[in-house]
């Protein structure tokens, strides 16, 4: 007999055991499961529980209420023992159901409990386990514990297999594979992979619709715009073919996008994006409802978003422009109407972060200030508008950001202690909002950027230390969440070099290099996500300046090669970002740092000109930027190290202190004052030099290429202990993971 032929034969491919308030639920998966074809290539494999099918139907489903009676009945039962597998859509509804235990219980009994797998769609596994959780709880009683030789349960454990449709976890589209994959007897990695195959081999076909849905589009675009300026008899036939095209609009803009997204073909996106953008400007804003205005106005920043993620920014800003336009009139119809206010000054943001992307500063704080007055007020009218305080909180932050690229840091501490308020204030209402304690982190760090800029490496640390605990419980809480593992990444890079600083290089080096580790697997789960290739660029060069100043000169190179090659591409795709080309410049910076320390000078200086050629127009265009001024000041001092000019070298010197003494406020930084340092004893101003190091000594600054500097002038610079008392004290009240 073969192992095909062991296998009993059943009626039912699965029954699906539910609470009838997540009917929804079990209607999709119902649909989901009938409709799925199997890969051709898989069909007619034998597995340990038979041949594959082609189709997975029939699925049963219990369509109707059950009766008051005290067992399941007759159909019921005789549907189980007809199905091959259990489906138990689990929630705290179906926890509670007493059908859906007698359910599993009767499955269980059939002797078949290793062909139960459950979705999880809400609440949460094993949470009667947790003191004042057992509402949450998302298993039923049968689910959870094994069947005793009697036939009832008993009190050992079991955990159930499952597939977690919740956002932020496995998503429905992965769920319904991973549940196929237990009823086929397949492992999920086979089936998703057989799946992506068919995705690509249905790309070419998924192309050609998009351009017969663009094409239609125009089509019927256009014989609205006729038909509405025909005679009246005509005008419903108008409305209800611009009502179609608004429809095929819908679906480009919906699951057209995100189909094309899930095969990352993003050429054909920006091609629909576009159509879709070309038919929108054609309408007028006259003479429509106010309920297609919001559709066109949310429709075209979804475009705008896109190009956004897509490093397009003057498209972006065309299209975010266009749907201010529209969001604009319709506030102004309506100054009470909160919704339409909060609309408006959303879209206003986009525009003004745009702006901040190209480096246009005035252009971005009049973007945001108006959306803060737009928020503003409305206020009044919704003073527990929780939606409102937190857009309020973003533009805080924005308006701050913005502030502090002017070099108003005494101005720009108002906004973020602003915004500190309003989300403690909003974390303190809903502390299980994930996007409200994610500002709150943000707060604490914009103030230990302040912080670090006025010399205070202690509170810096604390506050930095602040967000890094934040992000890192967010990302336990949700480890599928890829953006929120990008914010902790992120926080956890800004805190090991900030550590560095202060001499601990040995934890700057760790937190540094697990921020590289992150980033890594983000870039292969997503390897179009150009805010993830960013990160890898970013951290993977700071991270070899430490080792490079460790005395780890291969790794060094290694890391900044790698890069270099991705801030390449990345700025040639994206060039109208300022903030990467600078970056871009600073890893070229450490590539000149790292051919200096090899003895490699020619090298050295080519790299530092090319690094020094991107920085010079940055910071004529961004002169109070700290970033911007220390790479610049930095790629001078480095080019005057290398360079065999000496009245070149002294000018290179003489220019960088110039800029440095130049600063509006925030000269305390720590960082400038160590590259003050360099420049004075360059240019044999010892005296002036000694006054530097005595401050930068009191703030217990101890970086690698200070000691290094010093060491080389045999200045005496012993370790503060004072400071590092301080220090610890700072840390001691932030709670760290």
């Amino acid at each position: 007999m073969t192992q095909a032929s062991a296998v009993p034969v059943f009626r039912y491919r699965a029954f699906i055991s539910y609470s009838h308030r997540d009917k929804t639920w079990a209607g999709w998966l119902h649909r989901a499961l009938e409709t799925y074809a199997v890969p051709k290539r898989l069909v007619g494999q034998a597995t340990a529980f038979g041949e594959i099918p082609a189709r997975l139907a029939p699925i049963f489903r219990d369509r109707d209420e059950l009766a008051s009676a005290t067992d399941l009945g007759r159909k019921v039962n005789e549907a189980l023992a007809q199905s091959a597998n259990l489906l138990v859509i689990c929630s705290p509804n179906s926890a509670t159901s007493h059908w859906v235990n007698e359910e599993v219980l009767a499955f269980k009994r059939l002797g078949r409990s290793e062909r139960i797998f459950c979705l999880i769609v809400d609440g949460e596994p094993d949470a009667s386990e947790l003191p004042g959780r057992a509402a949450e709880e998302c298993f039923a009683p049968a689910l959870r514990r094994r069947l005793g030789a009697d036939g009832a349960l008993s009190h050992e454990r079991t955990e159930p297999i499952a597939a977690d449709a919740r956002a932020g976890k496995d998503g429905k589209a992965n769920a319904k594979l991973k549940l196929i994959a237990g009823m086929l007897d397949l492992g999920f990695d086979a089936l998703k992979r057989r799946e992506l195959q068919r995705r690509a081999r249905r790309m070419a076909a998924l192309a050609t619709l998009a351009l017969i849905v663009m094409a239609a589009t125009t089509t019927l675009a256009i014989t609205a715009m006729i038909a509405r300026h025909a005679a009246v008899v005509a005008s419903q036939a108008a409305e209800r073919r611009q009502k179609q095209a608004e429809g095929l609009v819908d679906f480009m803009l919906g699951d057209l996008n995100d189909k094309l997204r899930q095969v990352s073909r993003l050429d054909i996106l920006e091609t629909v994006d576009d159509q879709a953008m070309s038919y929108f400007q054609s309408l007028p804003i006259t003479d429509v409802t106010d309920e297609a205005l919001t559709q066109r106005a949310k429709a075209l920043e979804k475009i705008g978003s896109v190009r956004l993620d897509q490093g397009h920014l003057p498209a972006a800003m065309e299209s975010y422009q266009a749907s201010s336009k529209l969001a604009a009139t319709l506030a102004e119809k309506a100054p009470a109407d909160t919704t339409r206010q909060l609309a408006y000054a959303q879209v206003l943001a986009f525009v003004g972060m745009t702006h901040w992307y190209q480096g246009q500063l005035d252009a971005a704080q009049r973007s945001f200030e108006s959306a803060q007055t737009v928020l503003q007020r409305a206020k009044p009218g919704a003073a527990d508008n929780l939606p409102l305080q937190y857009e309020l909180a973003i533009i805080d932050n924005n308006i701050g950001h913005v502030l502090e690229a002017r070099g108003r840091l005494d101005e720009a501490i108002v906004p973020y202690r602003r915004m500190l308020t309003l989300s403690q204030r909003l974390v303190a209402v809903k502390p299980d909002k994930t996007e409200w304690a994610v500002k709150l982190g943000v707060a604490h760090n914009n103030l230990g950027k302040l912080a670090l800029m006025r010399g205070d490496l202690a509170t810096a640390i604390a506050e930095y230390a602040a967000d890094d605990a934040i992000e890192t419980t967010l990302s336990a809480r949700d480890p599928q969440n890829n953006d929120q593992r990008e914010n902790m990444l992120t926080v956890r890079a800004i805190l090991g070099r900030t550590l560095a600083l202060t001499g601990d290089i040995d934890t700057g080096m760790r937190d540094l290099q697990q921020a590289v580790d992150i980033a890594t697997q983000l870039t292969k789960v997503d390897p179009n996500n150009t805010s993830f290739q960013d990160d890898l660029a970013l951290y993977a060069s700071q991270t070899g300046r430490l080792r490079r100043l460790n005395g780890d000169l291969p790794a060094a190179q290694a890391l900044n090669a790698q890069s270099l090659a991705i801030f390449l591409a990345l700025t040639k795709q994206d060039p109208a970002n300022v903030g990467r080309q600078r970056e871009f410049a600073e890893a070229q910076l450490e590539q000149a740092a790292q051919s200096q320390a090899s003895g490699q000078t020619d090298a050295a200086r080519r790299q530092a000109q090319a690094a020094l050629a991107i920085l010079a127009p940055l910071f004529v265009k961004q002169p109070d930027d700290r970033a911007t001024l220390l790479a610049t000041a930095g790629a001078q001092l480095l080019l005057a190290a290398v360079s065999d000019d000496a009245r070149a070298t002294r000018q290179l010197r003489s220019d960088a202190l110039n800029a440095m003494q130049a600063v509006k406020s925030g000269g305390d930084d720590p960082r400038l004052r160590a590259l003050q340092v360099e420049a004075l004893l360059a240019l044999g101003m010892k005296a002036e030099a000694q006054v530097v190091i005595r401050q930068l000594w009191g703030s217990g600054y101890r970086d690698a290429a200070l000691l290094a500097v010093l060491l080389h002038a045999r200045i005496d610079y012993p370790v503060n202990a004072a400071f590092q008392q301080k220090l610890l004290a700072a840390t001691d009240t932030s709670t760290r993971q």
